[in-house]
């Protein structure tokens, strides 16, 4: 069993080592092995308990939390999301907007931008590279549907010439997990 002085070398010994396990994230280095396990185990299941995180990337649960707190912390794991079937509720069509705008101004980028944030209906946009300044993704019930948003919010946002419009006729992949 050993002494009691034994006992809290080890102690110390096992501190020490947890410690080093998450300097990479708290001291703000680069991302290390682990972290990029705990991102992967979290992506995966994000309602995974410090054990279950500790037990997929080999840490106890109390180093788990330390690094996924630091990770919060540093802004790498920017929040948790339940992930929403649309098709459950009534929005079975993806759609993909392509968009130009009159000037890519940053007065005109902004605004767009502003209303995009505010909008409920745009569920990502990008500032692209190419042809069209903007990529927006939409889940829609139908035509009808997006005719209706079309009408109503998207010819309207600021600085919209063009809108070109692509229609996913099944998802195949939508999240890679």
């Amino acid at each position: 069993m050993g002494t009691k002085h034994d006992q809290i070398g080890q102690l110390a010994q096992d501190s020490s080592e947890e410690a080093s396990e998450i300097a990479p994230a708290a001291a703000g280095n680069s991302l290390d092995e682990i972290d990029i396990a705990i991102f992967r185990c979290l992506e995966r299941h994000g309602r995974a308990t410090n054990y279950e995180v500790g037990e997929q990337v080999g840490l106890s649960a109390s180093a788990a939390s330390r690094r996924i707190q630091a990770l919060e912390a540093s802004g790498a794991i920017r929040g948790y999301h339940a992930q929403i079937d649309d098709r459950l509720l009534g929005k079975r069509m993806t759609v993909y907007i392509r968009v130009s705008l009159e000037r890519q101004s940053a007065t005109v980028l902004s605004a767009f931008e502003a209303a995009v944030r505010q909008s409920k209906n745009i569920a990502s946009c990008h500032l692209m590279a190419g042809h069209y300044d903007y990529m927006l993704v939409v889940r829609v019930a139908g035509i009808d549907d997006y005719g209706r948003l079309h009408q109503n919010e998207l010819s309207r946002l600021p600085g919209v010439t063009r809108l070109e419009t692509s229609f996913a006729l099944r998802d195949v992949l939508e999240e890679r997990l």
